[in-house]
């Protein structure tokens, strides 16, 4: 069985939750006066996932740095518009900027000037990752082993995610480019809980999704995990195989974290290093982490965060180049 949230932990998330624009407007302690505020600059409008995934990381960074922090929402151009803002901002270790997936995806078409040797990690708030999930009545596939089997076999499968260019839709490229087989039928919808529905309909016969977005048909018994794109299985799925442990090497996730200029001090990246990841240690984030379907693992230092960021980028331009989504 998946895991729910506790009663007190949901109470604790909406309450925080539906405070959250107070959070912005005011420190919840007593800065040192010299210290200005830290800039956390988001992509997405207030209330947004990466807006909130943001304030939830501040509400106890800012007491452990013992400094305000203030979210600058820049909206446009798929984290573009938040992107060159973050490159006007000057490299003193006071401006965060939260990157996501999106913002990888926006870095390899080349809608950006930022460039990974721009910036620097400073740690990864949230990670969830890419599984193939099929039908688990009508579907043929009942184990792994089976879907692989028939991908490579050359069956006439049609797999569902979110719209043409994002993450869902590079993970089906990628997914059928390490198995050495053509672009599948791709049928995108407007979000994966659409997706989830369809695919229970019997419209698509496979779905890329993250385990928080297919939470209930999956404990109904109505959706089937086949395929995790993480580096380890996931305990509510325990089912779910890898990809790596089929030998196929793709790691893949919807994912949300922090990064600084590379030019600040190695010796401030450090401190905000220090101070984020205690902050999302604190039972405060752990709640919003186990409310929104993810745990504990979620929250990763600069090392591994800076190499899945370098991964992503590096990997998501020439794919979109061979989708013809770049020219």
């Amino acid at each position: 069985m998946m895991k729910k949230p506790t009663r007190r932990s949901v109470l604790m998330v909406t309450a925080i939750t539906a405070g959250i624009g107070a959070v912005a407007l005011a420190s919840t302690v007593t800065e040192a006066a010299d210290k200005p505020a830290i800039e956390v600059i988001t992509h997405a409008g207030a209330g947004g996932g990466t807006d909130v995934n943001s304030r939830m990381m501040m509400l106890r960074s800012r007491r452990v740095l013992k400094q305000d922090m203030v979210v600058v929402n820049k909206r446009g151009g798929g984290g573009a518009a938040a992107m060159n803002y973050f490159m006007t901002r000057p490299a003193d270790g006071n401006t965060i900027m939260t990157f996501t997936v999106g913002h990888a995806i926006t870095m390899g078409k080349g809608k950006t000037k930022l460039k990974l040797e721009d910036i620097a990690p400073i740690a990864r708030g949230t990670n969830d990752p890419q599984i193939l999930m099929v039908n688990c009545k009508t579907s043929p596939y009942k184990t792994p082993e089976d879907f692989v089997a028939g991908m490579k076999n050359g069956d006439k499968i049609k797999f569902g995610g979110t719209q043409t260019g994002t993450i869902d839709h590079i993970t089906v490229f990628l997914w059928a480019k390490r198995l050495g087989v053509p672009m599948p039928t791709y049928i995108p919808f407007k979000g994966g809980g659409e997706l989830a529905t369809q695919l229970v309909a019997g419209s698509v016969d496979v779905g890329t999704l993250n385990l928080s977005e297919a939470a209930a048909p999956v404990e109904a018994g109505d959706i089937c995990p086949l395929v995790v794109l993480a580096e380890q299985g996931m305990a509510p799925i325990p089912k779910a195989k890898t990809a790596k442990s089929l030998g196929i090497d793709l790691v893949l996730s919807t994912t949300r974290g922090f990064v600084t200029h590379a030019g600040v001090p190695e010796e401030r990246r450090a401190e905000l290093e220090k101070g984020l990841s205690k902050a999302m240690k604190h039972s405060l984030y752990q709640a919003y982490l186990q409310n929104s379907g993810l745990d504990e693992t979620s929250p990763q230092p600069s090392g591994p965060w800076g190499k899945q960021i370098k991964a992503m980028v590096t990997e998501f331009g020439p794919a979109l180049k061979e989708m013809g989504l770049v020219k």
